[in-house]
């Protein structure tokens, strides 16, 4: 796993702190060559992996990519499922058979369906889950994807749940389909790690927020430390800078000095603001 990896919320108007910023930053990548314009300023600048979720508009990214093999060869996608909002729309505009017609693999629309309908008649949670994976995985077909993340969403709601099983399902079929290592996003890592263990998913690859002031660490910073030196983990720290309430140089120098962090994800919307962070993880990162 490389050290540092490149974010997408800035792509889709995400700004936890400022509604004005993250709703100029929507304006601006409505142009899907302006988030290729970006993504080819990391590339350059050395980031060469992309944790991104499965928004509809990734799948222009995964396009554009495969159009040109040489160009992105080095070029790594780490994508995070699901994109709930694509689903209601789908069904919204295509209705429902038209809305399974475009997530379903290629592998057979028969296939898929009979899996999906044995599954629903079964109440087969492993197969319904499966189905999904396989659906929203579609768009990355012939591209590097070497790690699989379900997204904070549905494991917080897992957790809440005690349906842990369900993360074992998903691990056993990245690795098996994909050839991949699973990923989860969460909100509460000292509850997740432990977890995780418990249902046979060992050095799991897990991120979360960490940052020098506890911004969305459910369960505080103690805990998080805490867990990060007892459990055995590849974590991936999000949200460093604490959406800009931390300066950049301290909020790197802090990350790189945690136990147990194995790279860090960030956003960016210039070629200048990439390079100082690159920068700077190389100062600090020992």
């Amino acid at each position: 796993m490389d050290r540092l990896l490149f974010g997408d919320n800035q792509f889709f108007g995400v700004n936890h702190m400022s509604e004005e910023k993250a709703r100029a930053q929507l304006m601006r990548f409505q142009d899907i060559g302006a988030v290729i314009e970006v993504l080819d300023h990391a590339l350059d600048e050395g980031v060469k992996t992309f944790m991104c979720t499965t928004h509809d508009r990734i799948a222009a990214v995964c396009d554009h990519m495969r159009a040109d093999p040489v160009r992105y060869k080095d070029f790594t996608f780490y994508p995070g499922m699901p994109y709930a909002h694509k689903y209601a729309n789908a069904v919204t505009e295509d209705g429902m058979l038209g809305a399974l017609k475009r997530f379903l693999p290629d592998e057979g629309l028969m296939n898929a369906m009979v899996r999906g309908g044995m599954s629903l008649a079964k109440k087969d949670i492993e197969g319904i889950t499966t189905l999904l994976i396989d659906a929203e995985m579609k768009m990355f077909a012939g591209l590097a994807t070497p790690v699989i993340f379900l997204q904070n969403v549905v494991v917080d709601l897992l957790l809440g749940l005690k349906f842990s099983e369900a993360f074992r399902i998903f691990a056993d079929h990245v690795k098996k389909r994909y050839n991949a290592e699973p990923g989860f996003f969460t909100m509460n890592l000292p509850m997740l790690l432990p977890v995780l263990k418990d249902v046979g998913v060992e050095n799991p690859v897990v991120c979360s927020n960490i940052n020098k002031i506890g911004f969305r660490m459910c369960g505080g910073i103690e805990a998080y430390g805490e867990a990060l030196r007892t459990h055995q983990c590849r974590a991936i720290a999000m949200s460093v800078y604490a959406s800009g309430a931390i300066p950049p140089a301290e909020a790197i120098e802090w990350v790189c000095g945690q136990p147990n962090i194995e790279a860090i994800v960030f956003g960016a919307s210039s070629r200048a603001n990439i390079r100082a962070t690159r920068e700077l993880v190389h100062k600090y990162w020992k």
